[in-house]
C-alpha cells in the first residue's frame, strides 16, 4: 500500500515539473530562433498581460447613457470632395471610380454601428479596434493636387518644432520658478529644480528642430515636468508669477532689441572696411604698376576716348574688383563691343592698382580709359571741406567719388550723351538699345522706385525734411523717385539748364541746415527734379544688396541689376543667392586673387 501511494506521489510530481519546464522551454526556443527587435517585441507583449485584467475590469463598468460606442462610418470620397464634409444621407450610397481598363466599378458606403446599448466588455472593445483598422485600410483618399501636397508639407514643417517649444516653456516655467526662491536658497526642491533644469539645458543644446532632439532630452523631460508640478503646489501665487512672466517678457525684449542695435552696428562697420583679401590684391597691383616703364602704362585704343560717335559708359570707383565686374560684364553681354567706350573714374589712391588691372586684362575689342578725379581741375578747390559738413560718419557718402558724378559735363566735355553706372551693378543684357531712346528733353534716364509695396519703393519724405519751408515750398512730398545705378544721361540737355550750378546751390544750402540725409541720392531727386525720363523698370532691377524679397525671375530678365544696400556681393555679408550673379565675372583663376586668398 505504500509503494503504491509513493508511486502516486512520483506521478503527480513528474507531470507537475513538466508542466512547468515545457512552458519554459517553449518560450527559449521561440527567444532564439527571432531577431533581437523580434525578441523585444515579443518580451513586451508578455509584459502587457499584466495590465490586462485592469483594461477588462475599466471596461466592464455600465456608461451612464448606457449607450455603447459606435465605430466609425466608412466613406468614399470623390475626387475634389472636403474630407471632413459631413454625410447627411444615412441610406447606401454608391459611388462611380473610373477603372484602369476604362470601366467603372460601384463601391458601396459601408456603415459600421455598433448597437451595443448597456455595457461593453473585452469583445466589443476588440471589435471597435478592428473596426478602426478596417476604416484605415478600406478608406478611399483621391490623390492631391499640386498646391495641397505644398500645404501639407508646409503645414508638416510648422508641426515639427512642437516639441522643441513644448521643452522651451517648461524651461521658462522652471525659471520663474526659480526667481521666487529666496536668494541663497539651498531647499531641495531648488536644488531638485536646479539640477532637473541644468541637465535638460543641456541636452538640448541649440535645437531647434524636434527631429534633432535628442532621446535623452526627452527623457529629462518627464523628470522635469515632475519637478514643476511640486514647485507648482509650492508657488501657487498667480498674480506674482504673472508679474514676474511680465518682467521676464520686458527683458528680454530688451535684450533683443540691444543684440539687433549691435548686430546692425557691426554690419554697417564690416560694409565701410575694406577686405583683407581685396586690400592684399591692391598693394600687389600697386606694386606692379609703379614697377613698369611710363610708356607700357598707356591703354590702347585711346583715339575713342572722345569720339561721340560711339557709346560711352562711366563708372566711378575705389575698388578694383567691383570695376572689373561692371566692366566685363558690359563688354561681354554686348553685341557690338567695338563700340564700347569705358570711362573708369577714381581717386589718387587708387589709380595705380586699378590701372594696373586693366593693363594685366587688356579688353583687344573695347577702349577702356582710366581717370584721376584728384587731377582734374572741375572740382571746387575746398570740396573735401565742403562733403565733410554733412551729417554722416559714413565715408561713403562723403566720398568725392559719390558726388563727383554732378560734375559729367565738366569731365567730359567733348561728349554728348553716356550711360553713368554704379559700382555694384552687373550687366546681363545689350544695352545698345539705350542709345536710341528718345530723351524728350529730360536729363536723366532712370527707372522710377515710387510704386509702394515693390522690394525698390522709396519715398521724397523718408530722405528730404519737408518740415523746413524751403522744401516744402519748392518741392512736392508726393513726386516720384527714382534710382541711381544705372542712368541714360544727355549731357547737352544738362549744359543748357546749368544744373550742376543747380547742385551747388542746393549743395551750399544743405551744409548750412539739415534738409535731407547725407548721400547723393536726395539730393539728385532735388537737383534732377521733374527733368526725369521713366524707363522701363525690366532695364534696372535694385535690391540685391539686401534683404528685399525680389523674384528671381525679375532679376534674371532685367538688363542690369543693382547690389543697392550695405551687402555687397564682395564682403562676407553679401546674400548668397545673389552673389553668383556677381561671382560669374570675377575671374578668380587668376594668379593674384588666388595669391590673395580671394575666392567665390
Amino acid at each position: 500500500m505504500n509503494q503504491i501511494r509513493r508511486w502516486q506521489r512520483i506521478l503527480f510530481l513528474s507531470l507537475l515539473s513538466i508542466s512547468v519546464l515545457a512552458p519554459l522551454v517553449f518560450v527559449s526556443n521561440r527567444l532564439n530562433t527571432i531577431t533581437p527587435v523580434g525578441r523585444r517585441e515579443f518580451i513586451e507583449e508578455l509584459s502587457n498581460f499584466r495590465y490586462r485584467s485592469n483594461d477588462l475590469r475599466l471596461n466592464a463598468f455600465e456608461h451612464e447613457d448606457g449607450q455603447g460606442l459606435k465605430g466609425p462610418r466608412l466613406i468614399l470620397y470623390k475626387d475634389g470632395e472636403e474630407f471632413n464634409s459631413s454625410v447627411s444621407d444615412e441610406k447606401e450610397k454608391t459611388i462611380d471610380l473610373p477603372n484602369i481598363d476604362g470601366n467603372n466599378r460601384k463601391y458601396s458606403e459601408e456603415k459600421v454601428i455598433d448597437s451595443q446599448h448597456t455595457t461593453l466588455s473585452s469583445d466589443s472593445k476588440d471589435q471597435n479596434l478592428s473596426v478602426n483598422q478596417l476604416a484605415n485600410k478600406t478608406e478611399f483618399k483621391p490623390p492631391l493636387s499640386k498646391g495641397e501636397k505644398n500645404t501639407k508639407v508646409h503645414q508638416s514643417d510648422r508641426a515639427t518644432d512642437v516639441k522643441i517649444k513644448e521643452i522651451r516653456d517648461k524651461i521658462i516655467q522652471a525659471k520663474v520658478y526659480l526667481n521666487f526662491a529666496p536668494p541663497g536658497s539651498n531647499s531641495q526642491l531648488v536644488k531638485e529644480l536646479r539640477t532637473r533644469l541644468r541637465e535638460l539645458e543641456r541636452a538640448v543644446g541649440d535645437v531647434t528642430k524636434d527631429k534633432d532632439l535628442s532621446k535623452g532630452a526627452l527623457r529629462r523631460l518627464k523628470p522635469l515636468e515632475a519637478t514643476l508640478y511640486k514647485a507648482s503646489r509650492v508657488f501657487n501665487n498667480c498674480p506674482a508669477i504673472a508679474t514676474k512672466l511680465r518682467a521676464m517678457n520686458y527683458n528680454t525684449e530688451e535684450l533683443v532689441q540691444a543684440q539687433k542695435n549691435q548686430a546692425s552696428y557691426l554690419m554697417h562697420l564690416a560694409a565701410r572696411t575694406t577686405p583683407k583679401g581685396q586690400h592684399c590684391l591692391s598693394m600687389r597691383l600697386t606694386s606692379e604698376y609703379f614697377a613698369l616703364d611710363p610708356e607700357k602704362r598707356q591703354m590702347p585704343n585711346q583715339e575713342k576716348y572722345n569720339d561721340p560717335s560711339l557709346n560711352h559708359y562711366v563708372v566711378f570707383s575705389d575698388n578694383v574688383l567691383a570695376s572689373a565686374v561692371v566692366v566685363n560684364s558690359t563688354i561681354s553681354s554686348s553685341k557690338e563691343p567695338e563700340k564700347i567706350v569705358f570711362h573708369v573714374v577714381t581717386d589718387s589712391l587708387n589709380y595705380p592698382a586699378i590701372s594696373m588691372w586693366f593693363l594685366l586684362n587688356i579688353q583687344s575689342v573695347a577702349a577702356i580709359q582710366i581717370q584721376n578725379i584728384d587731377d582734374m581741375d572741375v572740382l571746387p578747390s575746398d570740396y573735401d571741406q565742403l562733403l565733410m559738413k554733412q551729417n554722416s560718419n559714413d565715408p561713403r557718402f562723403i566720398s568725392t567719388l559719390n558726388h563727383a558724378r554732378f560734375y559729367l559735363p565738366d569731365i567730359f566735355p567733348g561728349l554728348n550723351k553716356m550711360v553713368l553706372f554704379d559700382h555694384d551693378v552687373v550687366v546681363q543684357r545689350d544695352l545698345s538699345r539705350l542709345w536710341s531712346i528718345d530723351m524728350k528733353g529730360k536729363v536723366v534716364g532712370a527707372v522710377e522706385t515710387c510704386k509702394e509695396g515693390e522690394p525698390s519703393f522709396h519715398s521724397m519724405s523718408t530722405f528730404i525734411n519737408f518740415s523746413d519751408a524751403w522744401v516744402s515750398g519748392k518741392f512736392s512730398p508726393k513726386a516720384c523717385t527714382w534710382a541711381f545705378g544705372m542712368n541714360l544721361i544727355d549731357l547737352e540737355e544738362w549744359r543748357r539748364r546749368k544744373l550742376t550750378s543747380t547742385y551747388i546751390k542746393y549743395f551750399n544750402l544743405g551744409t548750412k541746415r539739415p534738409l535731407w540725409k547725407a548721400g547723393s541720392l536726395p539730393i539728385g531727386w532735388l537737383t534732377f527734379y521733374r527733368q526725369t525720363l521713366p524707363l522701363d523698370k525690366r532695364w534696372h532691377v535694385t535690391g540685391l544688396g539686401r534683404e528685399s524679397g525680389l523674384r528671381t525671375v525679375d532679376i534674371e530678365h532685367a538688363a542690369v541689376i543693382h547690389y543697392d544696400g550695405i551687402m555687397k556681393p564682395w564682403l562676407d555679408i553679401g546674400i548668397d543667392k545673389y552673389k553668383r550673379y556677381w561671382n560669374v565675372h570675377v575671374p578668380y583663376y587668376h594668379s593674384y586673387l588666388q595669391q590673395c586668398n580671394i575666392h567665390a
